[in-house]
């Protein structure tokens, strides 16, 4: 092999080190690939996101927590997990807040969405920047670059990634079945499933089936509980679940879209110039 022909197949960089970066620093990933333009971008939007969610909440998160929850790993399990600086910036400015119970802002359940969707867009950065490194240096369209923005939709709205991907009976069946069992979950549990304040944990499990959650939080999400709720539990866990079965189904758009970057494509075709005719005199 030559070596003009060798260094075409030279990846960007080290795809672990590329997605780690990202988790610590939105877009610090691309910027150790070269990508500096495309990583300030990531980083003003992620960590915009992530400010503007702050503002709104007065950084109240983690008041949601009752004082027996509250320890030093208390984020590990919430979708700001995935933007790793922001999460240490916050729990380390505003932590626990004061000793005693204060009113939530009014956006504050606005906010905490932001500073979740923060999360799991560096989530799907870090998905891009791991792409991103295997790519040859010199690609013009590596094919990488398709990988995260379906993975991106299908969270958002679960089965968009799968119809994206042109796989439209998959999409359309894991819309119809885990954006039903959200809205099952919401019936049963009266929207009281719906609260971050109330369940802290199962509500970042639920938050993973995307945007039709933030829907259904704006609609029913906090009115008052002011009797028992008999199915409480049973549709606290089918949200949940739906939440965690998109899991599957953002590694399966993720799987499908990675093999088909990898597949080689064909050469285009030229077709020979027929000889022309000669006249005989």
């Amino acid at each position: 092999m030559s070596w003009p022909s060798a260094q075409k197949n030279v990846p960007r960089g080290d795809p672990t080190v590329a997605a780690v970066l990202t988790w610590i620093l939105p877009g610090a990933g691309h910027f150790y690939l070269g990508m500096p333009v495309f990583g300030l971008v990531a980083f003003l939007v992620v960590q915009g996101l992530y400010w503007i969610g702050l503002q709104l909440s007065h950084g109240m998160l983690f008041e949601y927590l009752e004082p027996d929850l509250r320890s030093a790993f208390a984020g590990v399990l919430t979708p700001e997990v995935g933007n790793l600086g922001g999460l240490v910036y916050h729990m380390k400015t505003y932590g626990y807040g004061l000793p005693f119970m204060r009113p939530w802002p009014d956006a504050m359940w606005i906010g905490c969405w932001m500073t979740a969707c923060s999360g799991i867009v560096n989530a799907c950065l870090m998905v891009r920047a791991h792409s991103d490194a295997r790519a040859p240096k010199n690609a013009a369209d590596p094919g990488f670059a398709r990988i995260a923005p379906p993975v991106l939709a299908a969270w958002a709205l679960p089965g968009l990634g799968h119809w994206m991907q042109g796989r439209k009976l998959r999409g359309v069946l894991f819309f119809v079945l885990l954006v039903g069992l959200l809205v099952l979950g919401t019936a049963l549990a009266e929207g009281s499933n719906l609260s971050r304040e109330r369940h802290f944990y199962y509500w970042a499990g639920q938050f993973l089936a995307g945007l039709p959650g933030l829907v259904l939080e704006g609609l029913f999400g906090r009115g008052a509980v002011t009797h028992d709720i008999a199915y409480a539990d049973a549709g606290l866990d089918l949200a949940c679940l739906a939440g965690l079965l998109n899991v599957l189904a953002l590694m399966d758009v993720y799987a499908y879209g990675e093999k088909r970057a990898l597949e080689p494509q064909p050469e285009p075709t030229t077709q020979a110039a027929a000889p022309s005719a000669v006249n005989a005199p």
